[in-house]
């Protein structure tokens, strides 16, 4: 973010500071309850998850502890895939989260990039079972176990900033769920009662202002386990203190295309300007905060609470909506040409706000837009290997170069391909975004059954009723349209097992053990009593649909995919970094071209890849009639926004096109002009 703007992430590193009491402090030695990874109790994966009790408000579904689900088939692959990439080398050649890094105990980094990089880590190393891994992670862990600060704070002691801890502190609840190490609660316990007493004096500011309901979802984790009373008293603190995000999207002020110029005259050239309006049009904060009234109403025990993140999805929709079911934000709101693009931390905060949201509303539409964007929007901003990513991506893109962009504020590599294009949180926050997804597909139900959120393949393996169960899902979901659900319980046991039925869904087939079931708009819910290999089959109705969009463009859809004209790629090397490179991309093919609605479509499918989302070996593909529009032309490496009046060529007919999988086609047309 320019500093003209808003707080920049550079200037934030480089200012903060740190009275001298604390550094003063002296290293708290492990108390002598604490164990070692070596020696680590059982943690709770495989059990069930603790719901909220009085005073909390009840909510119909809760993630199970993470290690609970263990991807299989692609989803493993793509688990894979990230591993052998930056996910899980990055340590090894980016200084940033190198052996210096202030997580560590060293002088570097000492703010968000060791948090973030932790944050997928984790859970991709347990995932994976991964010797290797997981002492990559532990080295972290360890450090930041072993070393409290006397006074209850963690972490390094360069910067006493509350947000970079808010993000360890999901970390620590991951580690915990995996291990039941009996370091991690009695830190946390301190940390939130020292930050009870601190917060009066030193309040919430800047990013942790803005992203104060990430540290509440910690804090309701821990109370759920201890019931410490002033744990609700601090939530009631970092509310107080925290932005009001439910308010601000009542009167969503920014149905525009931001201007930075135009709202730093509104402030008067204030503090007032870098504090709160940059920030408040900042998409990682709008992503994040998607979960904060969810997330409060478990507190307040409001019905509006807890309905409010559908207002704040219908604002975000109708003034910055993208075909891939993300809104632009590049790094700011940019309005809803589908030229603009979205940051790919936005897009991992995005994902994990709808998976603790969907959990606590039971809104099935949540999920389908999880889906929407782990299929199309994750995939489409890294390469089919996984060593590099883009900071930006954009729906209709001709062209990743160094040329100038429409961004609201990013410089000209941000839809580079790299290592750390533009900025570098992206290279370190992305991996949360597959591991996290896999250990929110299946969940837990209050009234004690279970419940599919997605149908990716997965092995749960978990407590129902004090009876231990496991649930075998075996598919190629979103690239097919079947699923095969085999249940087993230690013993016959009774109890409600719910399907998610997507909205886009039609004619949807359920049996069990051969006998149909009939499906339900929502939730379909079978109570009955389950026997060791019991099965579910289930089969969507997936028909091709078209949505309006900017100007009226076309952008076309089957099921969770989204699908784009692939433009023939020329990749450029610009640079090398390290075990991996930064890479310009060209066309070598003609994109500008536009659609009737009414083009007759014809579906094929095909194997699914090593690679899943591969853009050389797509799944499936749409034949469509498309034909060229002259006056549809790209800018600085860009396609001018779609005329909402396109003219076709007089001199050309219609031509037979291809469209494939979203995020596969790396140069890509989304969204097509509709032609007169």
């Amino acid at each position: 973010m320019p500093p003209h703007f808003s707080k920049s992430r550079r200037s934030f590193l480089q200012g903060v500071t740190v009275a001298a009491a604390m550094s003063a402090m002296t290293f708290v030695p492990r108390e002598a309850a604490a164990t070692s990874n070596a020696k680590a109790q059982a943690g709770r994966a495989g059990q069930a998850p603790p719901f909220p009790q009085a005073p909390l408000m009840q909510q119909p579904f809760a993630l199970l502890p993470t290690g609970s689900i263990k991807a299989t088939g692609w989803l493993r692959r793509q688990l894979e895939i990230q591993a052998n990439g930056l996910g899980g080398h990055l340590d090894e050649f980016w200084p940033i989260v190198g052996p210096e890094s202030g997580w560590l105990g060293g002088k570097g980094e000492s703010w968000e990039d060791g948090p973030y990089f932790l944050d997928g880590l984790v859970p991709l190393a347990w995932q994976l079972d991964s010797a290797p891994l997981k002492a990559k992670a532990m080295r972290f862990i360890d450090w930041t176990l072993d070393h409290p600060w006397r006074n209850g704070m963690f972490g390094p002691r360069s910067n006493d900033d509350w947000w970079p801890r808010m993000v360890m502190l999901k970390v620590l609840t991951q580690y915990h769920e995996l291990t039941g190490d009996a370091r991690v609660m009695p830190l946390m316990t301190r940390y939130f009662h020292y930050q009870l007493q601190a917060l009066p004096a030193r309040p919430l500011s800047d990013w942790g202002r803005m992203r104060w309901q990430d540290e509440l979802v910690s804090v309701l984790w821990l109370y759920q386990r201890t019931q410490d009373a002033k744990l609700l008293q601090l939530v009631q603190l970092l509310k107080q203190q925290g932005y009001d995000w439910q308010a601000m999207f009542a009167r969503f002020p920014f149905t525009e295309k931001t201007d930075a110029e135009a709202l730093r005259k509104k402030a008067g050239n204030s503090d007032a300007f870098m504090q709160d309006l940059g920030l408040q049009v900042h998409g990682v904060n709008n992503a994040q905060a998607l979960k904060a009234s969810p997330v409060w109403s478990v507190v307040s025990g409001s019905g509006s609470d807890r309905e409010a993140i559908q207002h704040q999805l219908h604002m975000l929709d109708t003034y910055h909506g993208l075909p891939n079911g993300m809104f632009s934000a590049d790094e700011h709101l940019a309005g809803r040409s589908p030229s603009q693009g979205t940051e790919l931390c936005t897009v991992v905060e995005t994902m994990f706000s709808l998976q603790v949201a969907l959990a606590i509303t039971g809104d099935a539409a949540l999920g389908d837009r999880l889906e929407r964007i782990a299929f199309n929007a994750l995939p489409a901003a890294l390469s089919d290997d996984m060593w590099s990513h883009q900071y930006n991506q954009q729906p209709n893109q001709v062209e990743c170069s160094l040329h100038s962009r429409p961004w609201t504020t990013d410089g000209p590599e941000s839809n580079l391909f790299g290592l750390e294009p533009n900025f570098r949180c992206c290279t370190a926050n992305f991996h949360q975004g597959w591991p996290k997804f896999a250990n929110s597909v299946w969940m837990a139900t209050a009234d004690q059954g279970l419940a599919a959120m997605s149908y990716s393949p997965c092995t749960v393996t978990t407590v129902v009723r004090d009876v231990p169960v496991v649930v075998e899902q075996t598919s190629d979901y979103p690239f097919r349209q079947s699923v095969n659900i085999t249940v087993t319980p230690q013993q016959a046991l009774r109890f409600p097992l719910r399907l998610r039925m997507p909205g886009w869904s039609k004619d949807t087939r359920i049996s069990v053990n051969g006998e149909s079931v009939t499906a339900a708009q929502g939730f379909t819910t079978i109570e009955r009593t389950w026997a060791p290999g019991d099965t579910i089959e289930v089969t969507f109705g997936a028909d091709v649909a078209f949505e309006r969009g900017f100007n009226g463009a076309l952008s076309f859809s089957r099921g969770a995919l989204v699908y784009a004209l692939p433009i023939k790629e020329n990749w450029l090397l610009w640079r090398k970094r390290g075990l991996t490179n930064d890479w310009q991309i060209y066309p070598g093919s003609r994109w500008n071209l536009g659609m009737h609605a009414d083009t007759p479509i014809t579906v094929s499918e095909h194997p699914i890849g090593d690679k899943p989302f591969a853009g050389a070996t797509p799944a499936v593909q749409l034949a469509v009639q498309g034909q060229y529009v002259p006056d549809w032309k790209a800018t600085d490496g860009s396609a001018d926004p779609i005329p909402a009046k396109a003219e076709p060529a007089s001199d050309e007919a219609a031509q037979s096109i291809t469209l494939t999988p979203y995020a596969g086609a790396k140069l890509r047309i989304a969204a097509f002009p509709s032609l007169s």
